[in-house]
């Protein structure tokens, strides 16, 4: 099973200009349907999860 992850988040994010002009691009904010209800989260954290879920433990942002 996998155990480590390289999360890439580097970048300026010129593709999503005028989104990234003021937040970076790995924290745009993403819809995400819970039980709950729906929230927005950051993307980085939903990759996170997703990939903690999965059983991935170790983790390098880059």
């Amino acid at each position: 099973m996998i155990k480590k992850a390289v999360i890439t988040a580097a970048g300026l994010g010129t593709r999503l200009l005028p989104y990234t002009k003021e937040i970076p691009k790995e924290m745009l904010p993403i819809f995400c349907k819970t039980p709950r209800g729906v929230f927005l989260k950051p993307a980085i954290q939903l990759i996170f999860e997703q990939l903690y879920d999965s059983g991935v433990r170790e983790f390098c942002f880059i």
